[in-house]
């Protein structure tokens, strides 16, 4: 699991680990990853309306994401892999994850290693490719090209940043939301696919990171911006307004339609999806705040992430997209 942050141990690593996978976390903060090595295991308080439960992710380790030799060798040994590190970092794991193939080939093993790629980006596989290929020499690449799956995943999961207080004395310890299905491009593995807890196989898979980033994403960045502008701190706050919410519930309800047009999906399953994500941006125990949400302005406003793109969809499908060019505005 390259990445031991909100989504890699909130959401990849438990299911992983579940899945009865040795977990290995590859992370640049040497106080996580000796913690994991100390430890072998962390708590994840799951947060619902009802209150708040915990499990305890076990058969984990750490190396420590600045030694390329180690995280060379745990991915020449992987069975299967993730990357959780930010659209940003992306491109600076290209080379780790190229010497971990060369590894891996040269020890003799051919069998096919996916990569589930976790990130708020589209056409994620074939940014990560290029930038791999990058990295591996021009014989290297046709290997590359028939063994590596890079697999895009929709992560629907809320993960808020950890005060010291929801941490507990243990700075692994990681509070989520309840939902916790994994969509992922069933077209993109090679060789047979693994079975992982609640990892579901889904294809044509555009619609699914479409959906992720033109209504999850966008009405999670509208509520925040609006929010920001009412005064509010936390996004629970701001849904709960009901200017707010009606500005928020109509921006997704637009994005809904371009996305059932676009794809050829029902429309009322896209609605439900709609109404639950409401529903959801109202977990006063995530105590997720309007300013985690709505940071990193310039990506989220670029032209295809999730405002701009979600209402050039629109626009393109006949419809109007007033409401999400008001998140644009705020």
């Amino acid at each position: 699991m390259y990445g031991a942050g909100n989504i890699g141990r909130g959401f990849i690593g438990q299911l992983f680990s579940e899945s009865g996978y040795e977990v290995t976390f590859i992370d640049v903060n040497q106080d996580i990853v000796n913690k994991l090595n100390k430890d072998g295991k962390y708590p994840i308080g799951i947060l619902s309306e009802t209150g708040c439960s915990e499990k305890i992710v076990t058969n984990v380790r750490g190396v420590n994401g600045l030694d390329i030799g180690m995280v060379a060798g745990a991915i020449a040994q992987a069975d299967i892999m993730a990357t959780a590190v930010g659209v940003n970092v992306l491109p600076k794991i290209a080379k780790p994850i190229a010497e971990g193939l060369k590894k891996r080939w040269k020890s003799g093993r051919n069998d096919p290693l996916n990569i589930i790629i976790c990130e708020n980006l589209l056409d994620a596989d074939r940014f990560l490719a290029e930038c791999i290929k990058r990295e591996l020499d021009e014989d290297e690449i046709p290997c590359f090209e028939k063994l590596v799956g890079l697999v895009e995943a929709s992560i629907g999961r809320m993960v808020p940043v950890m005060t010291p207080e929801m941490q507990e004395g243990n700075i692994l310890r990681i509070c989520v939301e309840e939902y916790g299905e994994l969509p992922v491009d069933k077209d993109a593995f090679k060789g047979e696919i693994p079975q992982i807890r609640n990892m579901l196989p889904s294809g044509p898979f555009a619609f699914y990171i479409q959906r992720k980033l033109f209504i999850h994403n966008m009405g999670h960045a509208l509520t925040a911006y609006l929010g920001k502008l009412k005064g509010y701190s936390y996004i629970w706050e701001a849904i709960g307004d009901p200017v707010i919410r009606v500005a928020v519930s109509k921006a997704m309800q637009n994005s809904a339609k371009a996305l059932s047009i676009e794809h050829g999906v029902e429309l009322k399953m896209i609605q439900d999806h709609v109404d639950d994500l409401i529903y959801r941006f109202g977990n006063k125990l995530l105590g997720d705040t309007v300013n985690r949400v709505g940071n990193d302005v310039n990506r989220k406003l670029s032209p295809n992430d999730r405002l701009v793109g979600a209402a050039s969809l629109c626009a393109a499908h006949g419809i109007d997209p007033a409401n999400i060019c008001l998140g644009i505005a705020a």
